[in-house]
């Protein structure tokens, strides 16, 4: 593990809602149009505290996803600035937690914060651990040329390039094994 489990978690979590963006999705389509796909990932990626599942909610996880985008595109004094505009809207109080199956992490909401809020906050308390450890290189966006979603490359050695959306590396090393089959 090169980060804290939750930062680990966090950052998962957050590539994984940025791939529901149309652009992102091999679909084409916005993968979090409904109250159900929200409350599906929601579930998928064990969200805890309080939620409502209804279109409300809905509308702010979808209106968060292009700020969150952001992180990935943005230079380390940007990305510095829009974690600090992230904590500091949510007026973040970092706080030791424990609960469910996970042992001690950080909380910086109340539970009882809407979902877009601790997700925003969360993703921003994990940017910290990379912007610290001078480890921003680690997001990116997906080798494939016909693919824009976003990864977290937490492996040991940085060689992690492809997504998880769309077959990505699959597709990639069935093309390169083919070229070298005509080459040869």
């Amino acid at each position: 593990m090169l980060f804290a489990h939750d930062t680990e978690v966090s950052l998962a979590t957050t590539a994984a809602l940025l791939n529901t963006l149309p652009g992102a999705s091999h679909s084409g389509t916005d993968e979090l149009s409904t109250p159900e796909q929200l409350v599906a990932f929601l579930d998928r990626f064990e969200f805890t505290g309080s939620r409502t599942g209804d279109a409300t909610e809905l509308a702010e996880m979808r209106a968060l996803r292009p700020r969150l985008r952001e992180l990935w595109t943005r230079g380390e004094e940007g990305v510095v600035h829009l974690v600090n505009d992230l904590l500091r809207e949510a007026n973040a109080l970092p706080q030791l937690v424990k609960h469910d199956a996970w042992d001690w992490h950080l909380h910086a909401t109340p539970a009882s914060a809407p979902v877009a809020l601790r997700a925003q906050v969360e993703v921003a308390m994990a940017m910290v651990d990379l912007i610290r450890a001078q480890e921003l290189s680690r997001l990116h966006e997906c080798a494939a040329e016909d693919c824009s979603a976003v990864v977290v490359d937490l492996s040991r050695n940085r060689s992690r390039r492809y997504c998880d959306v769309g077959n990505c590396g699959n597709r990639a090393n069935v093309a390169a094994y083919r070229q070298r089959l005509r080459g040869a």
